[in-house]
């Protein structure tokens, strides 16, 4: 699913979840070759709750 759309399914705003992509927090399911994050909502919610986990 594109960026806005994971992202207000996680609660966030798009900025933020395109921000955490960029410092390494997550990664996106895969890049488009534009350069479009497609992320995989269980897949991201799973780096969220090990982010939480650790603190970060």
């Amino acid at each position: 699913m594109a960026t806005g759309v994971a992202a207000k399914a996680v609660g966030v705003d798009p900025t933020t979840l395109m921000r955490w992509w960029h410092k390494g927090l997550v990664t996106p399911e895969y890049v488009t070759p534009g350069g479009h994050a497609r992320w995989d909502l269980e897949k991201l919610k799973e780096q969220l709750r090990a982010l939480r986990q650790r603190g970060e």
